[in-house]
C-alpha cells in the first residue's frame, strides 16, 4: 500500500472520528436541558422507546452504510465503478423497501409495544420515531456511497449537521410539548418524551437533504466512465446485498436487542416485585441516559474508526495483501485501546464530578448515577475492542462469525440479568453486570477468531496491559487534583484542572512504558501544535 494511501486512510479516519466526538458532544449538551425538561419519567420513556426504535432501524437500515461501503469498496478496486453505481441504486431500493416496512410496523405497533414493556404513554414517541427509520435507512446508503469511495468528509458532515439540527429541535419541541400537554391535562412525560423524538426526526431529514443537494452537484461532473466490466444483473445486486446485509443485520441486530431485552426484562421483573412503574422507569433512564451516555462517548470513537477502516480492510484483502492488511488492524486496535482504557478510567475516577456537572437535576438519583458509571466504565473497553474486532473479522469475508459469537454472548446476558434482576437485590446494578459481560465475551471470542483465522497474535502487554498501567497513573493523577481542589474550587473547577492533569500525565506514561514514540505523538495535531509553540515556531 502507498504511503499516500495510508496518509490518507489515517486522515480520513480521523475526520469520521472526530465527527463522530463532536457529534457525541453536541447530544450530551442537549441532553442536560432535554432530561430537565421531560424529568426522570419522561426520560425513562424517551430511552425506552428509542431501544425500541434501534431494533427497528437495525433491522431496516443500521447496516446499510457498512453493506454498501463494503460491496462499492470490492467493485471499486477492481476499477468497476460501472458495477458500484448500479449497486448504489439497488441498495437505496432495497433500503426503501425495508425502511418503510419498518416504519409501518413501528407506527401501528406503537400501542402494542407500550403493553408489552409496561410503559403508559410509550407510543407517543414510538409514532414519531416510526418515520424517522424511513428516512435513516435512505441516509445510510448515502453514508455509505462515499464511505465505498474512502471519502468520509460527507458522512463526517451529515453527522454534524444531523445532531445540531437534532439539538435544536428536540429541546424546542420538548418544551413547547411538556407546556402544551400540561395546560391540556395530559401526560406529560410522554408528551415531552415526543418531542424529543421529534428533534431526531428533523435532524435525519436535514442530513439526507444535505445528500441529496451533494449528488444533485456531482451528478453531473462524474459522469459514469466506460468499462469494458461485464453489467452485473440486478437480481445478482439484490443477492449481494442481502447475503452482506444479513450477517451484519443479525450482528447488530443482536448488541442492540441486549439494550431493550434489559428494558423488557427490567421493566416487567421489577414490576413482578412490587416495584411502582414510575420508579422503574426513572432508574431505566438513569441506565440508558446519563450512564449509557457516558459510555458511548469514547465508544463511538471506536465505532468510526471502525466504519472508516472497514473500506481499506477490504480493499487490501481484495489484492491479496494480506499483511498490509495486518499491519492496519494491528495499529487500529492499538491506538483504540490507547483511547478507550484511559477513557474507562477517567470515567471511573471522575464519576462524581461529571454526573454532578452535567446532571445537576437528578436529585435521589444522583448517588445512583455515579455508582453505575464507576462499576461499569470499563465497558468502554469492551465495546470498542468488540466493535473493532467484528469490523476486522467481516472485511476479511468472515461474516457469519460475529453473529455467532453474539448470539451466544446475548443468550448468557439475557439469562444472566434475568436471574440477577428477579434473585437477588441489585436493581438496577444487575444492568451493570450484563452490560460489561456482554461486549467481554464478544471480544475474547473475536479476537480468538482473529487470532486462528487471520494468524494475527496479540500482544496483550501491549495491547492491554502496559495501556492500562499508563491508564492508571493518569487516574490516580486525575482523583488525587479533584479531590484535593474539590473544597476550594468548587466541583467543575476541580474537574476541569483533573482532566488538564490527566492530559498532561498520560502522554509521559506511554513515552516512559515505550507505547508510543515522541516522533509519532508529533503527527498528531494538536501535540504538533503544542510542540511548535514551546519551541516558538
Amino acid at each position: 500500500m502507498s504511503a499516500r494511501l495510508k496518509k490518507s486512510l489515517v486522515l480520513q479516519g480521523s475526520i469520521l472520528a472526530l465527527a463522530g466526538l463532536i457529534s457525541k458532544a453536541i447530544g450530551f449538551v442537549y441532553r442536560i436541558p432535554m432530561a430537565n425538561i421531560m424529568g426522570n419519567t419522561g426520560n425513562g420513556l424517551y430511552s425506552v422507546s428509542f431501544g425500541i426504535y434501534n431494533i427497528a432501524l437495525t433491522l431496516s437500515s443500521y447496516s446499510m452504510p457498512l453493506a454498501v461501503s463494503r460491496l462499492m469498496s470490492m467493485r471499486l478496486a477492481k476499477g468497476d465503478e460501472k458495477n458500484a453505481k448500479r449497486l448504489f441504486k439497488d441498495a437505496l431500493l432495497f433500503a426503501l423497501c425495508t425502511g418503510l416496512t419498518a416504519a409501518l410496523v413501528l407506527f401501528f405497533g406503537a400501542e402494542a409495544f407500550a403493553r408489552l414493556y409496561r410503559k403508559e404513554g410509550l407510543e407517543y414517541p414510538l409514532r414519531i420515531l416510526a418515520p424517522t427509520v424511513f428516512v435513516v435507512a435512505l441516509l445510510g446508503c448515502c453514508r455509505g456511497y462515499f464511505q465505498g469511495h474512502r471519502n468520509m468528509v460527507p458522512t463526517a458532515l451529515s453527522q454534524v449537521l444531523e445532531q445540531i439540527v437534532n439539538a435544536i429541535v428536540s429541546v424546542v419541541a420538548a418544551s413547547g410539548f411538556v407546556r402544551l400537554a400540561t395546560q391540556r391535562g395530559e401526560n406529560a412525560p410522554a408528551w415531552g418524551a415526543m418531542g424529543g423524538t421529534t428533534g431526531t426526526l428533523a435532524g435525519a431529514a436535514a442530513a439526507l437533504l444535505f445528500f441529496l443537494i451533494i449528488f444533485t452537484l456531482i451528478r453531473k461532473r462524474q459522469p459514469v466512465k466506460k468499462t469494458e466490466t461485464e453489467t452485473e444483473e440486478h437480481r445478482l445486486l439484490f443477492k449481494a446485498i442481502f447475503f452482506t446485509v444479513l450477517p451484519v443485520i443479525l450482528s447488530q441486530s443482536i448488541y442492540q436487542l441486549g439494550y431493550t431485552m434489559d428494558d423488557l426484562i427490567f421493566g416487567n421483573l421489577m414490576a413482578a416485585k412490587g416495584m411502582a412503574q414510575e420508579v422503574a422507569t426513572s432508574l431505566q433512564g438513569v441506565f440508558n441516559t446519563q450512564y449509557n451516555q457516558m459510555i458511548n462517548l469514547p465508544t463511538a470513537v471506536a465505532t468510526a474508526m471502525a466504519s472508516a477502516t472497514l473500506p481499506s480492510i477490504v480493499v487490501l484483502h481484495t489484492r491479496g495483501e494480506k499483511q498490509a492488511a495486518k499491519l492496519k488492524m494491528d495499529q487500529i486496535l492499538k491506538l483504540n485501546m490507547l483511547i478507550a482504557l484511559p477513557s474507562a478510567v477517567g470515567l471511573a475516577v471522575l464519576a462524581e464530578p461529571i454526573m454532578g456537572v452535567l446532571f445537576p437535576r437528578l436529585n435521589e438519583y444522583m448517588d445512583t448515577a455515579v455508582m453505575l458509571l464507576r462499576t461499569g466504565s470499563s465497558a468502554v473497553v469492551f465495546y470498542a475492542l468488540s466493535t473493532l474486532t467484528t469490523s476486522i473479522l467481516q472485511g476479511c469475508d468472515n461474516m457469519r462469525l460475529p453473529v455467532i459469537h453474539s448470539g451466544l454472548s446475548l443468550a448468557i446476558h439475557v439469562v444472566l440479568v434475568a436471574v440477577l434482576v428477579y434473585f437477588t437485590d441489585l436493581g438496577v446494578y444487575a444492568l451493570i453486570i450484563g452490560n460489561v459481560t456482554f461486549p467481554l465475551l464478544v471480544s475474547i471470542l473475536n479476537c480468538r477468531s482473529v487470532e486462528k483465522l487471520l494468524n494475527m497474535h496479540f500482544l496483550l502487554h501491549k495491547l492491554l496491559i502496559k495501556p492500562l498501567l499508563a491508564s492508571l497513573i493518569m487516574g490516580a493523577a486525575a482523583a488525587g487534583v479533584y479531590y484535593l481542589l474539590k473544597g476550594a474550587c468548587g466541583m467543575l473547577i476541580s474537574m476541569i484542572l483533573a482532566m488538564i492533569v490527566a492530559f498532561i500525565v498520560y502522554i509521559p506514561a506511554l513515552l516512559s512504558l515505550k507505547l508510543v514514540t515522541a516522533e509519532r505523538l508529533k503527527e498528531l495535531p494538536l501535540i504538533r501544535k503544542l510542540f511548535r509553540r514551546s519551541r516558538g515556531e
